[in-house]
């Protein structure tokens, strides 16, 4: 019987382990102030990811020391497995990314639109993820 519990809890925790392993790592840099930040970092997290958040003073910096574009810019900016992700986007456009793998810089949703993840909203407002290309360019990835 002990040795049937022992094998259990192997088991148990080998999973969680590869779990863990298997979550996509997502470093965000934003501003400690900011608490539509720390929604979006929830929404991450709910969906997955492993997230560190670094508070940073200059997040408009940061953002240009990633190659993100100011004309894309939010309240925060992460990097998860190559890509720069800026703004609120939401967690399965993401995964979608990691997935589809394209030649991009990543993705954007300017400004902080209502009912986009972490600015939930009782009116949300239509919004586009966007495809950032290294040379700046973008393209439409998601509607919502």
């Amino acid at each position: 019987m002990m040795l049937i519990r022992l094998f259990f809890a192997l088991v148990l925790l080998s999973a969680t382990g590869a779990f863990a392993q298997s979550a996509p790592r997502v470093e965000v840099y934003k501003n400690a102030a900011c608490s539509c930040c720390g929604g979006w970092v929830d929404h991450l997290r709910e969906n997955g990811f492993a997230v560190t958040t670094h508070d940073i003073d200059d997040v408009p910096a940061n953002r240009k020391t990633l190659g993100m574009p100011e004309e894309l810019g939010s309240c925060h900016t992460a990097k998860v497995d190559g890509y720069v992700i800026e703004g609120h986007v939401p967690a399965a456009d993401i995964k979608r990314l990691l997935k589809d793998k394209p030649k991009a810089l990543g993705l954007a949703v300017p400004s902080m639109p209502a009912g986009s993840p972490g600015m939930e909203s009782p009116r949300p407002v239509p919004y586009d993820t966007l495809l950032v290309e290294r040379n700046g360019s973008t393209s439409v990835y998601a509607r919502h």
